[in-house]
């Protein structure tokens, strides 16, 4: 038995894929586009060739992408390649300084910063009764 690709659920795989919106995707197509329409196309198994290629270029993916996308096929190729020794342990994350010493630079940094504004906003409150 023979799978059919559904072509409209293709078109919205990648609008959604490049976070197109239907509208946006309407206002791409023409005037005579709407939301409906798009929703519409989005339901279709088989597209017509103009349109599936007006379509394509818009999203800009080729046909062929729309025409041959197997979501199912997709996911059984990821969950068959991707196992538990995927070489998560390769990631030891062992810090070349102490996190307690950035907390104390921080906070210096910090207090000059807070120091400076003080004097800031002092020099401008002196500059004001002066006037």
């Amino acid at each position: 038995m023979e799978k059919t690709i559904h072509q409209g659920r293709n078109v919205k795989r990648f609008r959604e894929m490049l976070g197109l919106k239907q509208e946006a995707l309407a206002i791409e197509l023409g005037e005579e586009w709407n939301q409906r329409k798009i929703s519409l196309l989005e339901q279709k198994e088989v597209i017509e060739e103009p349109l599936l290629q007006q379509v394509a270029t818009v999203l800009k993916v080729p046909v062929e992408a729309i025409k041959n996308f197997d979501e199912e096929a997709a996911i059984n190729i990821i969950g068959n390649t991707v196992t538990n020794h995927d070489n998560a342990s390769v990631f030891n994350y062992y810090p070349t300084f102490n996190p307690f010493d950035k907390i104390v630079e921080l906070y210096e940094e910090n207090k000059k910063l807070y120091e400076r504004m003080l004097k800031e906003k002092d020099a401008i409150i002196e500059k004001l009764l002066n006037k």
